[in-house]
């Protein structure tokens, strides 16, 4: 049993992202700090924080672990028709892409997300007041992905909400 002031070795890295919140230089100390946390308990190949901007009808890349294939402030529309759109927009469900197949039929890019050895993904929403306002977006090879890692990802993408929200105000 741990005291209060122990943190078991799974908890480090979810309080780092907390303690990183209180610092200044946000939101990208806050991205760092998330991101190195999703590589130590996740595990990802791409990472990428899209964030909704319903007004323009865009999403757009906030941070990417692969800047020079997916570069940050890309953009694309909201595809209102899609998955993605209907399960993790809408319904503020996580969706998970398990393998090449699935990532083809899901993601207009697979090409470039195949060169990066990604053949799975998650994508966790990140929701406020009741809406989805960000996409957290975890790449893999095939397979890596799995349900009992939702619970986890939802806390992460809970911790995401206020750097997300001073990226939202920020870009006002």
């Amino acid at each position: 049993m741990t005291s209060s002031n122990e943190f078991s070795p799974e908890a480090l890295p979810l309080l780092d992202v907390a303690q990183s919140l209180a610092l200044d230089r946000q939101p990208d100390r806050g991205l760092q700090a998330l991101a190195a946390a999703l590589a130590t308990r996740i595990g990802y190949r791409l990472f990428t924080v899209l964030v909704l901007d319903r007004q323009e009808g865009i999403s757009r890349r906030f941070y990417s672990s692969q800047p020079v294939a997916y570069p940050t402030n890309g953009a694309k529309p909201i595809r209102t028709d899609s998955e993605f759109f209907a399960r993790v927009v809408e319904a503020g469900l996580p969706r998970i892409c398990r393998d090449r197949r699935a990532c083809e039929a899901a993601f207009p890019d697979h090409d470039v997300i195949f060169s990066l050895g990604c053949e799975s993904a998650i994508n966790v929403p990140v929701r406020w007041d009741g809406l989805t306002i960000a996409s957290l977006n975890l790449l893999h090879q095939a397979d890596w992905y799995r349900e009992d890692m939702i619970a986890e990802l939802s806390g992460y993408a809970a911790l995401a909400i206020p750097v997300v929200q001073k990226i939202i105000h920020t870009s006002r």
